[in-house]
């Protein structure tokens, strides 16, 4: 999809940032920025139910205390479901028979905060949590059609991670965390419903 194209290039170009970073210093004074590769597993999903590591996140924040951060977030994720060949009843007589590919985008951007403990430390844990909005497109594609719903909901993610510099007065280090997602999308392609998009998953990255 265009959308992730575009945000891979804004990763590589934060990359090459932290890369040409002096050994001390920070892009902004008192702050950090986050770039993660995403596995996201649906929970209780109906459409395009499986496991995919097709996801990025992106978000930084400001230490507004010496333990407290905030700032925005954006990311991105795509799960994929292959669909056997069958018959399906589209109502007033018509009936479609294909195989299908379905495909679920989401696209959550919003405010996120933290509580972080041990800041001068190597192993740097937290517990934060998302809000915003997220955009979502339900897709099926079969022979060269793609029917699509797209959906705007509110988001909300807790998650716990930790960030670690191997030196901790060297602002470049590693990133892990384990999120929960929950949105309130709904929308229906074909004779397939989807209401509400729970989420559990893993991010990986980078911390600067």
């Amino acid at each position: 999809m265009k959308t992730s194209k575009y945000l891979k290039t804004i990763a590589f170009c934060a990359l090459m940032l932290a890369a040409a970073m002096p050994g001390k210093a920070q892009v902004f004074p008192n702050t950090y920025i986050n770039i993660d590769w995403q596995v996201g597993v649906p929970l209780g999903a109906g459409f395009a139910d499986k496991a995919s590591g097709w996801g990025m996140n992106f978000e930084g924040g400001y230490f507004v205390t010496p333990a407290i951060t905030v700032g925005p977030f954006i990311s991105y994720q795509t799960n994929l479901q292959s669909i056997s060949r069958q018959t399906l009843d589209l109502g007033n007589g018509s009936a479609l028979t294909t195989n299908q590919k379905h495909a679920l985008f989401q696209l959550p951007f919003g405010v996120t905060g933290r509580y972080n403990w041990l800041t001068d430390s190597v192993f740097q844990p937290y517990a934060g949590l998302k809000l915003g909005a997220n955009y979502a497109e339900m897709s099926s594609y079969y022979y060269i059609i793609k029917q699509y719903t797209d959906t705007w909901g509110f988001y909300l993610s807790p998650e716990i991670g930790v960030s670690i510099f191997p030196r901790p007065d060297y602002r470049l280090g590693f990133h892990v965390a384990l999120y929960y997602s929950y949105s309130t999308n709904s929308g229906d392609v074909l004779t397939y419903s989807m209401d509400n998009i729970n989420n559990f998953g893993i991010r990986v990255g980078i911390s600067f």
